[in-house]
């Protein structure tokens, strides 16, 4: 194997014929390098193993089909599924994409050779997992959501979020996305949730299919974390690149967690009808896979070469989710806005109150209130959605950066950018926006580094619209051109389903973040203080704050 792997390298070649082209430059510089292939793959073993895999992923989906497993999945589970699996081929395909940025400025043709692999194995994920949604949709007993949400996820309530985490993998300085950001961080630590706890959850609701999926794809991720590796070392040999390193540690860590904690800490506590309680919140979960494996076990060793890790943004991530409550924040902000969405949402029952007052002691006093008035409002009787009504709701501002709401309110803070007045779910991700992400950083030029532009916030897309019409634009209603494909509740009853009529009545769509920058200075000021003093759940500042 080893000899097979040595000959590969000899197929490297620095073309004379023409002036390359560095579109993905990096500002990390490789003089000192040590250029060695950890693993040493080659693709004379890597398809047989690949194909065995994909004999068991699908043999497994077939076996689903005739089985009935459709028949006892929880449809509680299968609904948010509509909304992960929507997302997740997207980062898999900006993972493929990231590699050829790296074979450029990477001076490793040992490690070119991981990487190609890891391009293939990307790739392959990708299809697994579309091909699982395929399966779904063709199954469950409402396809709908699954069958266009690939479509229109990019430009939805909670979509958008996904995308700018995806695209973070090929945007910018080239070193920063595609190897700390994606294999460092992303691959490293926080697919232990993604393609571990999850799928056992999976299993815990009827549903073997996405256990079979993940495990298949997690099995893969031990040589994307081998290319992150090596590539750390040999930016580690050169002093210069310290200072990149922190930085981006720093950025990677963060945004990873408000993301993917977002998203995974949701379906794991609120998309499973399992509620024994010797079974592991996400907390537990997460204290374990990326807190204990990750942080103690991976990044602290790290120090011994000099590097400077983040000890106080993982701190302060768990103190995010078993303190500050982030996972509960962020469910109950997709259900607020269940009618901007693409699944239907259940509300939590009394069971579900006892496994997470018992998880998590004080979780009543500050979501049960909330959550009952959802099951109340869930079906249509003359009242509007929940995010209308007064349920003692705030509706939080979106942070610019991760694009995840301001939703502990204490932590917002805000920055005046190129002329616009910006907010931010944490003094983090406005670090990122105004001194990480620029042409200069702490004195040095970084003029590869990447800029969050553009349209990045949904609610300002649709600032002033109809309820109605945005559904419509977004292409969420069923065949019959009237319901709507969310619903804030399981009951597939046509008496029960809110449609497009039930929007009609509503107030326009207000973008908080447009609003916060038509106030006066005074006024915006003020509004920022108040909105730090707001409570648990979105609850209003007190009268006398």
């Amino acid at each position: 194997m080893a000899k097979a792997h040595q000959k590969i390298q000899e197929l490297a070649w620095e073309p004379q014929y023409h002036e390359p082209y560095m579109k993905y430059g990096t500002d990390y510089t490789f003089r000192k390098a040590a250029k060695k292939d950890p693993l040493k793959q080659v693709l004379r073993s890597y398809f047989p193993m690949q194909e065995e895999k994909d004999h068991r992923v699908y043999g497994a989906q077939d076996g689903a089909i005739r089985g009935n497993m459709f028949r006892q999945v929880q449809e509680r589970w299968l609904e948010w599924q509509k909304l992960f699996l929507s997302i997740i081929p997207l980062p898999e395909i900006s993972a493929a994409r990231s590699m050829p940025m790296l074979f450029h400025v990477v001076p490793n043709p040992e490690l070119h050779n991981g990487q190609a692999i890891q391009m293939i194995d990307e790739v392959r994920h990708s299809t697994i997992q579309q091909n699982l949604k395929r399966l779904y949709m063709n199954n469950y007993i409402d396809p709908a959501g699954f069958n266009n949400s690939l479509r229109g996820f990019h430009g939805d309530y909670c979509g958008t979020i996904g995308r700018q985490f995806a695209e973070g993998f090929i945007t910018g300085d080239a070193i920063t996305a595609a190897s700390i950001y994606l294999t460092i961080v992303a691959e490293t630590a926080f697919t232990n949730t993604l393609f571990v706890a999850m799928p056992a959850e999976a299993a815990a609701n009827g549903d073997y299919l996405l256990p079979t999926v993940f495990h298949s794809v997690q099995s893969d991720e031990s040589r994307h974390i081998s290319n992150g590796y090596a590539t750390l070392l040999m930016a580690l040999s050169d002093e210069d690149n310290r200072q990149l390193l922190e930085r981006d540690l720093r950025y990677a860590w963060w945004n990873n967690h408000r993301v993917v904690d977002a998203a995974i800490g949701t379906f794991i506590e609120y998309g499973t009808k399992d509620r024994r309680k010797d079974r592991e919140s996400y907390a537990e979960m997460w204290r374990r896979w990326i807190y204990d494996d990750y942080y103690r076990s991976y990044l602290v060793p790290l120090e011994k070469y000099g590097l400077v890790i983040p000890h106080d943004l993982i701190e302060e991530s768990w103190k995010q989710i078993w303190e500050k409550g982030y996972v509960h924040e962020v469910a109950q902000f997709f259900a607020t806005g269940w009618l901007a969405n693409y699944w239907r949402i259940d509300a939590m029952t009394d069971e579900d109150f006892e496994w997470f007052e018992y998880k998590y002691p004080g979780w009543y006093d500050k979501y049960g209130k909330w959550w009952e008035n959802y099951g109340r409002l869930a079906t249509p009787n003359g009242h509007n959605p929940i995010v209308f009504e007064d349920v003692d709701y705030v509706y939080p501002q979106r942070c610019w950066t991760c694009m995840v709401p301001c939703l502990v309110r204490e932590d917002m803070v805000t920055a005046e950018v190129d002329g616009v007045h910006r907010t931010y779910c944490h003094e983090v991700c406005r670090w990122t926006d105004v001194e990480a992400f620029r042409g200069t950083y702490q004195g040095r030029e970084t003029p590869n580094m990447g800029r969050l532009v553009g349209h990045r916030e949904w609610e300002t897309l649709y600032h002033g619209w109809n309820w109605a019409d945005v559904v419509s634009d977004m292409g969420f209603v069923r065949d019959d051109g009237k319901t709507m494909t969310a619903q804030p509740h399981l009951n597939l009853d046509p008496s029960k389903m809110w449609t497009l009529d039930h929007l009609r009545r509503c107030p326009p769509l207000q973008s908080p973040n447009v609003l916060f920058n038509e106030m006066s200075d005074a006024d915006r000021a003020a509004f920022v203080e108040n909105y730090n003093k707001q409570g648990p759940a979105g609850r209003p500042a007190p009268a006398d704050a």
